[in-house]
């Protein structure tokens, strides 16, 4: 039994959450966002808060139900507060900076790196700080994870593109007898 998915979720002031035939819409300050959520959970929306019941009582809708909670939850809170990450680029000659719905990268290669921003998600480009935002937990997350993808923190210089808090486990190197 999912112990996410028993509690009620609460809506807090100034955001509406509406669930027609299966897909689920919160609209809030900051702006709309809509999932299709699958049959197997029934999702009953009441003044203040949101109930998730399950339907059937196998193994797939039992781990359904928390995750469908927890998707909610983001979404609530997206459209009140948005998401942010943000990503360090270490290394001589490493650059990134935004031009219009694009991000240019400079990371030692042969060619700019060039990668459009998604509608939804604002980017920006101070020195070597990338800061993503957006309403979409999964959205922004996902981006920033392409992004760091480019060029991922290597273990002796630990230069690359790395999360903020991320530590990266330096190794030795070679040894000279």
């Amino acid at each position: 039994m999912s112990r996410i998915g028993k509690q009620e979720i609460l809506i807090p002031a100034g955001v509406k959450v509406r669930n027609d035939g299966g897909i689920f819409t919160v609209t809030g300050p900051k702006g709309t966002l809509n999932r299709i959520f699958r049959d197997d959970i029934t999702i009953a929306v009441a003044d203040k808060s949101v109930i998730l019941n399950i339907k059937r009582n196998d193994k797939f809708s039992q781990s359904l139900w928390g995750t469908y909670a927890s998707h909610i939850k983001n979404m609530i809170k997206g459209v009140e507060t948005p998401y942010q990450k943000k990503l360090i680029l270490e290394g001589v000659g490493f650059k990134s900076e935004v031009k219009g719905k694009e991000l240019h990268f400079a990371l030692g290669f042969s060619h700019p790196v060039i990668v459009p921003i998604p509608e939804g998600i604002t980017a920006t480009a101070e020195k070597n700080n990338i800061t993503v935002s957006g309403i979409d937990k999964e959205l922004v997350g996902n981006f920033t994870a392409a992004i760091r993808a480019l060029k991922k923190p290597e273990p002796y210089k630990g230069k690359g593109m790395r999360y903020e808090n991320e530590v990266i486990r330096r190794k030795q190197g070679k040894k000279t007898v």
